[in-house]
């Protein structure tokens, strides 16, 4: 069957596939710089305006969120939504919740710091920045939610490309809170419903990245710092750090954190997977998808594996999958 995702989804990841795929080939990016002041509501893209705008979680200009408010009555189910670029760019003003508003579902949409701002906040390793910021913004929606009418039993996290990655982390990692803080947003949990994404990387492992993509490139920037031009280091390097780093990668790879309570996962690609050989796009490849799934249904997770000619499809889009997943009768 061949699967048409939405036009907004769509746009979604070409636009991260656009800033990871630029990441990937080593291109020149620019040197890191002192973080950027917080995004105008005047960046909103066509559609629903927030009904809150740029609403802090953390001390960082980046860390705010918006949020989008369902009509109802009853608390609502939430979409956690993590955009993509590569974890160095992209931006939440990107995302268009309609299709959840519509179904009383409220959205919202999260802003992070990239690796180099983390690794300027001297943040280790980099990816760190950005996942923790994600958990930190979930927690923080979680203990909003009285006041905005929010089930914190259901919420469910999607994006694309390093958004993806970042909603998978979730997804799959322990819950982070901790009860004994005294900090009330660190005791609120970190565990989703469900997760829905875009081309996503669901391993950070470069070993295990060659095995299934012989052409892979993404990834460095992830654990090492980037160069004096604001670079990713050769993907040649990241491989040959590999064993140093292993430590961190079991910690901040998705396939690496898979276990049998984890939530109902859906993954979304382009082009059918072709496990072991060279594809055209390796940061988005299907095979991610292939090697992840294979690992779900080892420890009997629900993931359902979608690309263009797959068969027997129970959900079309990302949003489909949602939505049934957070619509669903207790």
């Amino acid at each position: 069957m061949n699967v048409s995702l939405s036009s907004a989804l769509r746009a979604l990841l070409l636009v991260a596939c656009s800033v990871a795929s630029a990441s990937a080939a080593d291109e020149k990016a620019k040197p890191a710089a002192k973080p950027k002041p917080k995004p105008t509501a005047t960046a909103a893209p066509a559609g629903p305006k927030p009904t809150e705008v740029n609403v802090p979680y953390g001390k960082h200009p980046k860390q705010v969120i918006d949020f989008y408010q369902a009509e109802s009555k009853e608390p609502t189910p939430v979409v956690f939504y993590i955009h993509g670029g590569g974890w160095r760019g992209g931006s939440k003003n990107n995302y268009n919740p309609i299709a959840f508003l519509r179904e009383g579902i409220s959205v919202v949409a999260v802003e992070y710091r990239f690796v180099d701002e983390a690794a300027a906040d001297a943040v280790e390793p980099p990816v760190k920045g950005p996942l923790h910021d994600a958990a930190r913004a979930l927690q923080f929606v979680r203990s909003k939610a009285k006041e905005w009418n929010l089930d914190k039993t259901r919420i469910a996290a999607t994006g694309g490309s390093a958004g993806a990655c970042s909603s998978l982390w979730l997804a799959f990692h322990d819950d982070l809170a901790d009860p004994k803080s005294e900090d009330s947003i660190a005791r609120e949990s970190t565990r989703l419903l469900a997760a829905a994404v875009i081309g996503a990387q669901t391993s950070l492992d470069p070993k295990q990245m060659k095995e299934w993509m012989p052409n892979s490139k993404y990834g460095s920037h992830a654990f090492l710092p980037l160069d004096g031009n604001g670079r990713a280091q050769p993907f040649e390097a990241f491989l040959e750090k590999r064993e140093q780093l292993l430590p961190l990668i079991k910690e901040y790879s998705p396939y690496e954190l898979v276990t049998s309570d984890d939530p109902a996962i859906g993954l979304y690609y382009g082009p059918p997977p072709a496990m072991g050989k060279e594809t055209p796009d390796p940061t988005h490849s299907a095979n991610f998808g292939l090697g992840l799934q294979e690992k779900c249904k080892s420890v009997g997770v629900e993931c359902e594996l979608i690309y263009k000619g797959a068969a027997d499809v129970k959900h079309e889009t990302p949003a489909d999958f949602l939505i049934s997943k957070l619509k669903a009768k207790k």
